[in-house]
């Protein structure tokens, strides 16, 4: 389990240099996506997953609170996702695509530093 953890922060912190090299390459990814029911399920899914494999695996951590909380946060995240229904969601993907172009890179720090921080924590 602590294996899909660092597979999960390595594919985040990949995610996040993408972003920093070439914003398109993710953002333009979730644009093409955005209509597919798809992409909310995905979102749902691995927050789900991960949320749970972080609050079952926190202890074996090197910080145990912080990826309960983080974990406890996924599967919050992962019921608003379910709960605020399609519409929404897609309201909510296009205004954090309209932010990209300006914060973008920014957020492409904090998914690399992220994923860098899950990877440390559990190896």
């Amino acid at each position: 389990m602590i294996t899909l953890i660092i597979i999960f922060g390595a594919l985040t912190l990949l995610t996040g240099i993408a972003i920093l090299v070439n914003p398109e390459i993710v953002f333009g990814f979730i644009r093409k996506h955005i209509e597919k029911t798809g992409l909310q399920v995905l979102a749902i899914v691995v927050r789900l997953v991960i949320g749970i494999l972080l609050v079952q695996q926190s202890a074996a951590s090197r910080y145990p609170l912080a990826m309960e909380i983080i974990g406890w946060l996924a599967i919050v995240a992962a019921v608003i996702f379910t709960v605020v229904g399609r519409k929404n969601f897609k309201r909510l993907m296009s205004w954090a695509l309209s932010l990209t172009k300006t914060y973008g890179r920014i957020g492409g720090f904090i998914a690399a530093g992220f994923g860098a921080f899950l990877i440390y924590a559990f190896v």
